[in-house]
C-alpha cells in the first residue's frame, strides 16, 4: 500500500488489466485518457501510471473508432479539368525497384489525360528534380511542348519542383 492506494509491482500484464477493468466499461462510456486515469489513481498507483494509461487509450480501437473530429471536412471533391488538346494536362509517375537494365532501374511514366497515351523513360532512382526536368524536357518538351498541369502521386512537391526546373 502507498498511501492507501495499491501499489502495483513492474508487471505489464496486470498493470493492463487494470487499466482495461477501468477504461473498457460500458457504464462508464470508454473514458478519454485523463478519465481512465482518474479512475485507475483512485485505488491503485504505480510510477508511470498517467503514461501507461495514455498509451492503452491510443491504441484502443473502439476509442478511435468513435473518436470525433474536431477539423473540418475536407469539401467537395473537384473535378480534374481535361484539355482539349493532346499533351496539354498529364500525370507523371515511377514504376520502381526494377532489376538493373543498362544502369537504369526506374521507368518514368508520363500519362496524357485526355487520350490516356503513354511515354516511358528509364532512368535511375537517385535522379533528381533537375535530371527529371532534363528527361522531361529531351523526351516530352521536344515532341509536344511546355503542359499546362502536371499531376503526380509524389505529391505537390514534386510537381512544383519539376514545373520550377523546366521554367
Amino acid at each position: 500500500m502507498k498511501k492507501g492506494k495499491v501499489y502495483m509491482l513492474k508487471d505489464e500484464e496486470l498493470r493492463a488489466e487494470v487499466i482495461w477493468l477501468h477504461h473498457n466499461v460500458l457504464a462508464a462510456g470508454y473514458g478519454e485518457c485523463w478519465k481512465t486515469v482518474e479512475l485507475v489513481t483512485r485505488n491503485y498507483w504505480w510510477l508511470g501510471v498517467t503514461r501507461d494509461v495514455g498509451r492503452y487509450v491510443e491504441g484502443c480501437d473502439l476509442c478511435e473508432r468513435m473518436k470525433n473530429r474536431t477539423e473540418e471536412p475536407a469539401g467537395k471533391l473537384k473535378l480534374s479539368e481535361v484539355s482539349e488538346k493532346l499533351w496539354t494536362y498529364l500525370t507523371v509517375d515511377f514504376i520502381t525497384k526494377l532489376p538493373v537494365v543498362a544502369e537504369k532501374d526506374v521507368i518514368l511514366v508520363v500519362c496524357d489525360r485526355l487520350s490516356k497515351m503513354m511515354y516511358f523513360v528509364a532512368t535511375t532512382e537517385g535522379t533528381l528534380a533537375e535530371g527529371l526536368a532534363r528527361l522531361f524536357r529531351d523526351n516530352m518538351w521536344k515532341l509536344y511542348g511546355l503542359p499546362e498541369s502536371v499531376v503526380s502521386d509524389q505529391g505537390p512537391q514534386f510537381a512544383v519542383e519539376l514545373t520550377k526546373e523546366l521554367n
